[in-house]
């Protein structure tokens, strides 16, 4: 960012958070809709790739009309996730964990928990995850460990760090302290409770998916951190209903019995991909993914030279053997026998919380995402 414009956003996002909340809700959230309709109808870079993934949600068969009546409702949620976010201060924490609809295994979170057992919940970017955290601490998850990637410039990150820290989240740093990865294994071996956002790769390092029956990047270090500690992985997902908002956590991954470490892990990522699946198929207006998803909308030299980078590594280390398959030469789809398939293809920072956290000794990631859903140019 010029010195400029990055005044500009932190001076925004000040604003957001001072003003906002003061406001009556039913102005704000006018105000908030207003924008997002102004959003969708200028039809920006945003909004078209929001579309590219909202049409693998829908399928072939989708009409250019049910597309974009499905794109404005998602633009509407995603407003309504920022405007949640300025509120969240002023809102009585009673009746955000009153107007939560919980669903799934929830208890059994907790009783793992409970049992000294670490847990990490791989979400995806949808609903409001700042409500969330605040509904699962009130729960009696004690507390959990998410990742941040650092923002620019500086004065925002700090204000997000703060947002969060306030709320009652321990937020790691992505870059310029410990390990993330190490910090977060630390956290599940003492039994805590890890959430990170993955079903978009932010690091260049993403595991290859199919995900509506495409190649898709996501985060594996959900399930590397489950591999290497022994944490439950159990997938949870967060929607809006009505003017409530609802949560579902899903079953125990287990780790497979057969192949090395990222071989289990990439395994295990396809079974959350396909979760993701199941959940954002029912909840498509709050897949908050504006930003790219899918190999196909990748810019193929890019991918090229990121899957070198990472095989050059590999070979370095001595693991390129018979074992691992490169993606490029994976048939079929990867992810759950296909090893690792890095892609360099960032687009701009994505807006919703926890980001980049580095494997042990391999440049894996361990999870990712931002405060804001899926990007749009808010913090990550």
């Amino acid at each position: 960012m010029t010195g400029l414009k990055s005044r500009l956003v932190s001076a925004a996002y000040a604003l957001g958070w001072a003003a906002v909340c003061r406001l009556p809700a039913s102005w704000a959230a006018a105000i908030f809709r207003l924008v997002a309709d102004v959003a969708w109808r200028r039809q920006g870079p945003a909004v078209r790739t929001l579309e590219g993934n909202l049409r693998r949600v829908l399928g072939p068969d989708a009409t250019g009309a049910e597309l974009r009546a499905l794109s404005r409702e998602a633009m509407r949620s995603y407003a309504r996730y920022w405007l949640e976010v300025f509120r969240l201060p002023v809102m009585p924490r009673a009746d955000l964990v009153r107007r939560t609809e919980e669903n799934g295994e929830v208890e059994l979170v907790l009783q793992t928990l409970a049992s000294g057992r670490g847990v990490v919940i791989p979400l995806p970017h949808t609903g409001n995850w700042d409500q969330a955290a605040v509904w699962m601490l009130d729960r009696g998850a004690g507390s959990f460990t998410t990742v941040m990637e650092r923002l620019e410039p500086a004065s925002l990150y700090e204000r997000f760090l703060a947002f969060r820290r306030n709320l009652g989240m321990e937020v790691l740093p992505a870059t310029g302290g410990p390990s993330p990865f190490g910090v977060l294994a630390q956290r599940l071996r003492a039994g805590k409770l890890v959430v990170l956002l993955c079903d978009r790769d932010v690091t260049g390092n993403g595991i290859e998916v199919e995900f509506f029956g495409e190649r898709a990047l996501m985060m594996g270090g959900p399930a590397a951190l489950a591999v290497q500690t022994g944490a439950a992985l159990m997938p949870g997902m967060m929607w809006f209903e009505g003017d409530h908002w609802g949560v579902r956590i899903h079953p125990e991954i287990p780790v497979p019995a057969e192949g090395d470490r990222w071989q289990k892990a990439a395994a295990m990522t396809q079974q959350v991909a396909r979760v993701f699946e199941q959940e954002i198929r029912e909840h498509a207006a709050d897949w908050h993914m504006l930003q790219k998803v899918f190999v196909a909308d990748l810019d193929p030299e890019r991918l090229a030279a990121a899957r070198a980078r990472a095989k050059a590594r590999l070979r370095e280390r001595g693991e390129l053997n018979g074992a691992f398959t490169p993606p490029e030469a994976a048939p079929g789809p990867a992810g759950a026998g296909a090893a690792r398939g890095p892609a360099d293809a960032r687009g701009p920072a994505d807006a919703r919380g926890p980001a980049d956290a580095r494997g042990p000794g391999s440049g894996g990631p361990a999870g990712g995402a931002s405060p804001a859903g899926g990007g749009g140019g808010g913090p990550s």
